[in-house]
């Protein structure tokens, strides 16, 4: 074999060899879009153990269950009516979001505020609470055992502190974070406080994509 044969046949695999190389980086899966540490989003690996069935009332008095929800994304806040600040601003976070995705994304999401205040969060309490904040909001309370039963799924502490100078005035310690479900009832992804309207739509979205 000539030596210009030679030449031209390991030219010929040089290029299928990166021709080949070429069309494995083209096919390959898009690595996940990375996300600011500074954003107040925490990604959460698949199969994460937070979240799962309940048994509520919503701010109607109708019994609420999670297969209510089943097919949607649902965004999840605990806290109280009563709560002085930390609450209102998340909540208020929680409605610019749907506000900032528009109403086509913002329908395939439900806001939801889960209370952990069950002796003074009545369904009437609840009602004129979250439609202060969204229209769209769903308010969810129950009994002290179906309020802890929730927390426990979710991962939630929460701690009543009581006030003896006044009973009914008192303050309910709790973790602050905002829950993204998924259609199927797993958790996507969760918000520290502080985290933006626009961080969490966009997180919002990116799961949207995800789910496709």
């Amino acid at each position: 074999m000539s030596k210009t044969r030679i030449v031209a046949l390991l030219a010929l695999a040089a290029g299928i060899v990166l021709l080949a190389v070429g069309i494995v980086f083209w096919l390959r899966p898009a690595p996940p879009a990375k996300v600011a540490a500074d954003s107040g989003v925490m990604r959460v690996p698949a199969g994460a153990a937070i979240g799962g069935p309940f048994q509520l009332v919503d701010q109607d008095g109708k019994p609420a269950s999670n297969a209510d929800f089943a097919g949607k994304f649902m965004l999840i806040y605990f806290g109280f009516t009563h709560c002085p600040d930390v609450c209102p601003t998340e909540l208020q976070t929680m409605a610019n979001a749907m506000d900032v995705l528009g109403a086509s994304d913002a329908a395939k999401v439900v806001p939801v505020f889960i209370s952990v205040d069950p002796e003074r969060d009545t369904p009437a309490q609840l009602k004129g609470y979250v439609a202060a904040f969204d229209s769209r909001m769903v308010g969810l309370t129950g009994t002290p055992e179906q309020i802890a039963a929730v927390a426990k799924e979710y991962k939630v502490y929460f701690n009543k502190q009581p006030n003896a100078a006044a009973p009914d005035d008192y303050q309910v310690d709790h973790t602050s974070f905002l829950y993204l479900m998924g259609p199927d009832g797993a958790l996507r992804s969760m918000f520290r406080g502080g985290a933006s309207a626009e961080a969490i739509a966009g997180e919002i979205r990116a799961q949207f994509r995800q789910s496709s």
